[in-house]
């Protein structure tokens, strides 16, 4: 993932934090300074929100860990400012296995209140900053012991991207089909996203506001990626990849591609080797070369800006997992190869969005009654 770095391995799985969290700890550390509470207070600070995350870290671990039970892998855990994602490969097949995953996450926290709840003076010192909230500090362990208790409530709101919201979705799917599931969540969703925003203004508080946001946008990003889940559901790529293309090859100058950029409808190429015969060896993205040509060198060879990094697709493969494949690795398009190497076609990813638009256009469309 972008602008992420990887500073851990747990049970197999790389934990990434995303760039902007430094950002989060300067803010943090500058806000303590700013309001005068000295530089060991700020540090307090600091360690407090490193200690949050560790927290949920364990909270997506326990989400990983029950998936790993279900068969299905989780790619990373990524730490961005406003909390933890466990990026898994699929959805479990069963209702009650997505409900088991979503809840495996509170269920942490609940663990980890429970554990600070036995130390002694922890819950003296959290019950006094809920009497007194607008306390400047806390007690490090109260707050912590409280922090995780939020984190239960709050992510078992059933909207999404909260676990509450899956939670609602798998429910749903015990009695709907999975996309109307989804769909009926989703707006679930949006409309305690309203709430919030409503609350927010009402209130004039930002932080509410933006939870409003989040939660909008998510909803609605759980809908549209359930949509497409179900557009390729069990469709291998030969029946979206496109079969009238042209290719170039290693040694061809951008002169040639800018050539047939111009004079066709095609964006990307599949870059051949430049013996007969020989297998894709990559793509030239209509990306690339503009950014080349900027250069003013027309006599360059396709070889130089060649992303080799993208793979090929197999016509028998399941279109959604290239399609996964092709959003990670900002591959735009990808060959499609039989095992000989020999190229049969190309999947990119306006196509793919196109083949999507029309399956789901067929879907409304046979749902729809017929007239006598």
């Amino acid at each position: 993932m972008r602008w992420s770095l990887q500073i851990a391995t747990v049970a197999g799985i790389p934990v990434r934090i995303h760039a902007t969290f430094g950002l989060l700890l300067l803010w943090i550390f500058g806000s303590y300074i700013v309001a005068g509470r000295g530089v060991l207070l700020a540090i307090e600070g600091v360690a407090l929100i490193l200690a949050v995350f560790a927290c949920v870290v364990f909270h997506e671990l326990g989400h990983a860990l029950v998936a790993k039970r279900y068969g299905v892998r989780t790619r990373d855990i990524t730490l961005w400012p406003i909390g933890g994602v466990a990026r898994l490969e699929r959805i479990p097949e069963r209702p009650s296995q997505e409900v088991a995953v979503a809840v495996a996450g509170p269920a942490v926290n609940v663990v980890i209140a429970f554990a600070l709840a036995l130390v002694p003076g922890a819950v003296p010192s959290a019950a006094g900053i809920l009497a007194q909230p607008n306390a400047v500090q806390g007690p490090f362990l109260g707050e912590l012991l409280l922090i995780n208790v939020v984190l239960v409530l709050f992510n078992m709101i059933p909207a999404f991207p909260m676990d509450g919201g899956r939670v609602l979705r798998a429910l749903l799917a015990m009695r709907f089909e999975y996309v109307r599931a989804t769909q009926i969540a989703a707006a679930i969703g949006q409309g305690f996203a309203l709430l919030f925003a409503l609350a927010g203004l009402w209130m004039m508080h930002p932080l509410l506001l933006f939870i409003a946001f989040f939660v909008f946008i998510g909803a609605g990003q759980e809908a549209a990626a359930a949509q497409w889940r179900s557009a390729f559901d069990g469709t291998p790529v030969s029946r979206a990849m496109i079969r009238d293309f042209r290719t170039l090859r290693a040694g061809d100058p951008l002169a040639l591609a800018v050539q047939l950029l111009i004079e066709g409808h095609q964006q990307d190429f599949p870059v051949l080797g430049d013996r007969p015969g020989a297998p894709p060896v990559g793509v030239l993205t209509r990306a690339d070369l503009l950014t080349a040509l900027a250069s003013g060198r027309l006599d360059r060879r396709v070889e130089e800006i060649t992303r080799k990094n993208c793979g090929v697709a197999h016509p028998r493969e399941m279109l959604d997992a290239v399609f996964q494949r092709m959003k990670e690795g900002d591959c735009p398009a990808v060959p499609v190869v039989w095992e000989d190497g020999a190229l049969v076609g190309m999947v990119t990813l306006e196509n793919v969005g196109e083949y999507a638009m029309v399956q789901s256009a067929l879907s409304r469309g046979s749902a729809r009654p017929h007239g006598t």
